[in-house]
């Protein structure tokens, strides 16, 4: 698998390319990976060079992480807006997202429902408890950084990451830690669009303008959930049949975790989307 790194129009994405393109007999669909609130695209470099190596995937920094410009609004319209320069009706696209990326996807299939085939919805943050949010969010205000570099680490490896294997986790450090000008140390993120990310999670669900195949995988030791049963059941409403849910043996951090759930929920969709 070859991978390249851009910028177009307004933001910076890492493509992730097969070293054997499908023929056109034999095509594909192509993905796009949406990473989470603190995020950014080349997280999903190793699920994709280990699980989908068939798969061409396209992952963004979103607005306000990473190499993406940083300027708001920073709200879940502006990404989606944001997002649509990456999809072409022909391309059969399955959307990846976890956590906030989950969020920013249902918001993409509910504008475009056109030009997405299929979802897999990977621990998604959505209609999240209004109070357990604002907790989060006061946390973050009140400690934005980090004095060090361990105390990042140690800040991953106490939550959601505890059961990260140690060689991602380094890799995150590497390629998403960065020293302030005040000397402390922050992931490479717009601290005002975090917060601003933080209460677009709890707005009420929204499903897909149309049923698609989606696939939720809910960790279930994450605690509080994000995945909320009043989300779950606007889903269910929604897209019936369409929807499975599958409940991981997981942290949040899903896609590090159980990568091959994830390559398994693509594969099972891009089946459904075969011509018979």
């Amino acid at each position: 698998m070859r991978s390249v790194s851009h910028t177009t129009g307004s933001l910076h994405f890492h493509k992730f390319l097969p070293s054997q393109p499908a023929s056109i007999s034999e095509a594909v669909p192509k993905v796009l990976a949406l990473h989470g609130l603190t995020g950014h695209g080349q997280r999903w470099e190793t699920f994709a060079r280990n699980h989908i190596p068939e798969y061409e995937v396209t992952a963004p920094d979103l607005r306000g992480h990473g190499f993406s410009p940083w300027d708001p609004p920073w709200n879940l319209e502006r990404h989606v807006a944001d997002l649509q320069r990456f999809l072409n009706k022909n391309d059969h696209t399955i959307v990846v997202g976890h956590s906030f990326g989950g969020a920013v996807a249902l918001h993409l299939a509910k504008t475009c429902p056109e030009l997405i085939h299929g979802l897999v919805l990977v621990d998604p943050a959505i209609e999240v408890s209004p109070p357990w949010i604002r907790s989060l969010t006061e946390a973050t205000v009140a400690s934005p950084d980090y004095a060090s570099a361990e105390e990042a680490r140690q800040d991953k490896v106490n939550g959601a990451w505890r059961n990260v294997p140690p060689e991602l986790l380094d890799a995150e450090l590497k390629e998403h830690l960065v020293k302030l000008p005040t000397g402390r140390m922050n992931w490479r993120i717009c601290v005002p669009a975090i917060i601003t990310g933080f209460g677009e999670l709890a707005r009420p669900t929204v499903a897909p303008a149309k049923p698609i195949p989606t696939t939720l995988l809910r960790a279930t030791r994450q605690s509080p959930p994000f995945v909320t049963p009043a989300a779950i059941t606007t889903l269910r409403a929604a897209l019936g049949d369409h929807l499975t849910l599958i409940d991981v043996d997981s942290d949040h951090m899903v896609t590090h975790e159980k990568p091959e759930l994830i390559a398994t929920a693509i594969r099972d969709i891009a089946r459904q989307l075969a011509p018979q």
